[in-house]
């Protein structure tokens, strides 16, 4: 008996619990059985909406160089490391330059030999061309045979002759001595400009590298960027990249730096499509209007394109509107049900300009009034009322948000 108490207590219980549940659920036409406490109903209000588009891209620096020596050489200072900052005139890193120290002793040595020849010719070159004006003078006079005439004047030509290749040899010195000067200037290569290192190749002083004259384009031994100056690279759907314009500005929100949301500008967009990742779009490019220190090349960035904007217009969550094709005008036609009591009218509306949540309604609706979130049951519905005007226009082109 006592068992069978419990039994019927137990079920008395559970009896009152579904009843209290049942009264105690929404009164409203469209309430689900499945999840009586879903949003069925919306009110209609005014409110501002901003359509834009996201699309990510990869940070990096506007310039980076790949350092590479321009000689041969053996690295004999390497003063800076990665991560490093550099002033631009800083010495990233220097060659060892003994055998060129030897050459330029050796070029000068050449010069001061060229030299004391070139003074040689000349006294020489002076020296015959006083005899060969004497005895041209004479000559004239007849007071010396032609033979003698020629013969000096012969003299005097080859005087001049090996003038004229001393003081070509000494030019040449002169040149070899400034290629080498010059070699020597490209021993010790310094930053262009305030950068940062950001990779380096070569680990230790002492090894050998050769210079971007040669076949392989010469060693690299570290790339630098400036980090003040990012842009992003990012490739841009073929159905957004018409949103875009050149100087358009853009926001930036960075992943690896939570909150932080930097402007940018569109600085070029690519005229040709490319497919990546299955996705054909445009490449882009995007700079960073102000840095921070924390936003570091290769992180990824989530830009933020505008496409249109409405304030203050009458709005409704984009779940009330239906659409229908009407084949008379052989379009689609979009309607709301606008609640009334117990019941709902179906209103045809025109829209406006849409974002993710919001829809933009200019004529059919007004605020205040409330709209089904659900299509209702067709007992539900009465006849449709003829669309009235609401809020104000936008003037802009319907636009929804398209399906990314």
């Amino acid at each position: 008996m006592k068992n069978l108490f419990i039994a019927v207590l137990l079920i008395a219980c559970l009896a009152g619990g579904y009843q209290f549940w049942r009264q105690s659920r929404s009164h409203h036409p469209l309430a689900s059985e499945a999840n009586p406490a879903r949003q069925v109903v919306a009110q209609v209000l005014s409110t501002n909406i901003n359509f834009s588009v996201t699309v990510a891209g990869e940070i990096g620096p506007a310039e980076q160089v790949s350092v590479r020596p321009e000689v041969n050489g053996r690295i004999s200072e390497l003063p800076v490391d990665i991560g490093d900052r550099v002033k631009a005139g800083a010495l990233l890193f220097a060659l060892d330059d003994k055998d060129l120290q030897i050459e330029l002793d050796t070029r000068k040595q050449e010069i001061a030999s060229a030299q004391l020849q070139l003074e040689k010719a000349k006294l020489r070159m002076e020296q015959t061309e006083r005899d060969y004006q004497r005895d041209k003078s004479l000559f004239e006079e007849k007071l010396v045979s032609e033979q003698v005439y020629e013969t000096s004047r012969q003299v005097w030509d080859s005087a001049a002759k090996d003038y004229e290749l001393a003081q070509n040899s000494l030019d040449r010195s002169r040149t070899t001595l400034a290629l080498t000067e010059e070699k020597l200037t490209k021993t010790r290569v310094k930053a262009p400009f305030d950068c940062t290192v950001l990779t380096r190749p070569i680990s230790a002083v002492g090894q050998a590298v050769s210079g971007s004259g040669g076949f392989n384009s010469g060693t690299e031994v570290m790339t630098i960027a400036n980090l003040a100056d990012l842009i992003i690279l990012a490739h841009v759907n073929q159905g957004d990249v018409t949103r875009l314009k050149m100087g358009m500005e853009v926001r930036i929100a960075v992943e690896a730096v939570s909150g932080l949301i930097v402007a940018g500008v569109v600085e070029r967009i690519s005229p040709q499509a490319t497919i990546v990742n299955s996705i054909k779009g445009f490449s882009t490019r995007i700079r960073l209007k102000h840095t921070d220190e924390r936003v570091q090349p290769g992180m990824t960035a989530n830009i933020t394109i505008p496409v249109a904007s409405a304030s203050n217009v009458v709005a409704i969550p984009l779940a009330a509107v239906f659409t229908e094709f009407n084949p008379e005008k052989q379009q689609n036609e979009r309607f709301v049900y606008v609640s009334s009591g117990e019941n709902f009218v179906k209103r045809a509306i025109t829209i406006g300009i849409a974002d993710y949540f919001f829809a933009e309604v200019r004529t059919g609706i007004e605020p205040g009034e409330t709209v089904a979130l659900e299509k209702p049951a067709a007992d539900k519905v009465v006849e449709a009322e003829p669309a009235r005007a609401s809020g104000k226009p936008s003037g802009q082109a319907p636009i929804l948000p398209r399906n990314t």
